[in-house]
């Protein structure tokens, strides 16, 4: 019996080693990916900002603008391949004085591979409707739980370009480590317009008269992201829009702000950030850890059991002549008798 016990505690102990290996480099592989279902809503807030107010003719100075963007994965999307993930975003900016007639309206479709966040160009990826574009580098997220003090190439989705985002400093940000990276996209035409603009306002003499423009776009954008996960949980976008005439000696500016995520998201996305580090953490270190430990405990247990004898009973106390036990006592000398 002894023999069985200790046979089963190795089996069991060979198992738990065997379990180690494949939580850490097979479980852990399909944990530690992108989500396809992903839903998450952030605001950035810019004060003392600028637009143009096309109902009004007017340019705007002063004010303070929400940008209310909204990513949700479509699972439907790539039913094909898990491997890759699609998610929607989209972004609302308005002026906070009047919240219910936003200013600009983004939207874009990227696919990009699960596991090392790469944008892929398929599944209905397009930005504003345009489904021609071709993206490359990274889109939303970096490297899933392995980012690094390097610079990366992320994909502009207002100039449709890609352009560095450059590691810069380990900084804070609610409490959290994180990495800093920034990019300048540089100013680049975004579009062509059939409108015309009024010489005065592109700072050219009246009499130039009304100037064909076309619309260009610049901006630095700065994102602080947890190492431990690829997420974002900090954006800081400082954008310049303006009008141009193509010879470039007119120009006015359209929109100018400086987005940054407020302090109520940047929690959410902290938190979220800590949840996934978790839960990589427990398939890459705690789970596999401790099915070493106690694998290693059972194999040693086991061992014991099987291959050590116990130690032999004490022998039986023999019983005395008058029934009790003991050793038998000396027999009683007679003495001489006395005379």
């Amino acid at each position: 019996m002894r023999r069985q016990v200790g046979l089963i505690l190795i089996g069991l102990g060979a198992f738990f080693l065997t379990l180690a290996p494949l939580v850490r480099f097979y479980v852990a592989d399909r944990v530690v990916v992108a989500p396809l279902n992903r839903y998450e809503v952030t605001q950035l807030e810019s004060k003392n900002s600028t637009y143009f107010d096309e109902a009004q003719l007017k340019l705007k100075t002063g004010v303070t603008l929400l940008a209310k963007n909204t990513v949700r994965g479509d699972v439907r999307a790539n039913t094909n391949d898990d491997d890759i993930a699609v998610w929607d975003s989209t972004t609302n900016v308005y002026d906070t004085a009047d919240p219910d007639k936003p200013i600009q309206i983004q939207g874009f479709r990227i696919a990009f591979d699960r596991r090392t966040s790469r944008l892929v160009n398929c599944c209905g990826a397009h930005v504003d409707g345009n489904g021609g574009v071709r993206m490359s580098g990274y889109g939303l997220l970096f490297p899933i739980a392995n980012v690094q003090k390097r610079d990366y190439d992320f994909y502009d989705m207002t100039t449709k370009q890609t352009a560095p985002m450059r590691f810069n400093a380990v900084e804070e940000v609610q409490g959290l480590t994180t990495y800093r990276f920034t990019q300048a996209v540089p100013l680049t035409k975004t579009s062509a317009l059939d409108v015309k603009m009024p010489a005065r306002m592109l700072g050219l003499p009246a009499k130039a008269g009304d100037q064909k423009v076309d619309r260009y776009a610049e901006a630095y954008n700065t994102v602080w992201v947890d190492p431990r996960t690829g997420i974002p949980v900090k954006h800081r976008k400082n954008v310049r829009n303006t009008l141009r005439t193509p010879d470039g000696k007119g120009a006015m500016i359209i929109a100018q702000a400086d987005l940054i995520t407020v302090g109520k998201d940047q929690r959410s996305l902290v938190d979220m950030a800590d949840g996934k580090a978790l839960q990589i953490n427990s398939v890459r270190v705690y789970v596999p850890g401790a099915a070493i430990l106690i694998g290693l405990a059972l194999l040693a247990i086991g061992a014991y059991v099987t291959f050590t004898r116990p130690e032999p009973p004490p022998p039986a106390t023999p019983r005395r002549p008058d029934g009790k036990f003991g050793d038998t006592p000396p027999s009683a000398e007679p003495t001489p008798e006395s005379h």
